[in-house]
C-alpha cells in the first residue's frame, strides 16, 4: 500500500498533463482507496490533466471516470460514458418492491423478469423502456410498502460483456 502511494507521488512530481495509472488502489485499505480517488479527482480538477486508468476495481471506475473504454481480447467493445455503457449493455433496471402481503410467483411474474422473492420483498428486472409503465402498474395494482429502482451493479454489467463476448 505504501509503495503504491509512493509511486503515485513520484509520478506526479513533474505535474504531467497525461497520467497513466495501472490499478492505482491495488493493495490499499478502504480509507486509503478513498483518499487516492479523492486526490486524483482533485488533481484532475485543478490541473486539467488527462488520467488514463486501468483497473479491475469498478469502484475506481465509477468514482473517477467520465469516459470508459472496454477492450476485450484486443477488440474495442465500448468507448463512451459510464451511463451509456449501462444503457447499451444493461437494458434493464432492478425494481425492488416490499409488498404488504405475499403473492404467488405467477402473478408477480407479469410485472417483469422475477429475480427473487424473499417473504414480502420482490425483485424484478424491468426493461428500461417499460420502466415507467411497469412501476405505475405495480403501484396501482399492488399494495406496496416500499419501492426502489436501481441500476444493475457495474461489475455485473462488465462481467456479462466479457462472458458473452458482446460486441454490438
Amino acid at each position: 500500500g505504501e509503495r503504491m502511494k509512493a509511486e503515485l507521488l513520484a509520478a506526479l512530481l513533474h505535474q504531467p498533463q497525461i497520467l497513466f495509472l495501472d490499478e492505482p488502489t491495488l493493495g490499499l485499505d478502504v480509507n486509503a482507496q478513498l483518499g487516492v480517488r479523492e486526490f486524483l479527482r482533485e488533481y484532475n480538477r485543478q490541473t486539467g490533466a488527462t488520467v488514463l486508468l486501468t483497473s479491475h476495481y469498478m469502484a475506481d471506475i465509477t468514482a473517477l471516470c467520465q469516459r470508459v473504454i472496454v477492450i476485450h481480447q484486443g477488440q474495442l467493445i465500448y468507448d463512451g460514458s459510464l451511463e451509456g455503457l449501462l444503457e447499451r449493455f444493461a437494458p434493464y433496471r432492478e425494481v425492488k418492491v416490499e409488498l404488504a402481503q405475499q403473492l404467488p410467483a405467477d402473478k408477480l411474474a407479469t410485472y417483469g423478469e422475477l429475480e427473487a422473492v424473499e417473504g414480502w420483498e420482490v425483485r424484478f428486472l424491468v426493461r428500461r423502456e417499460e420502466l415507467t409503465s411497469t412501476v405505475s402498474r405495480i403501484l396501482a395494482e399492488l399494495e406496496v410498502r416500499d419501492l426502489s429502482v436501481t441500476e444493475p451493479p457495474i461489475e455485473e454489467v462488465i462481467g456479462r460483456v466479457f462472458s458473452t463476448g458482446v460486441v454490438s
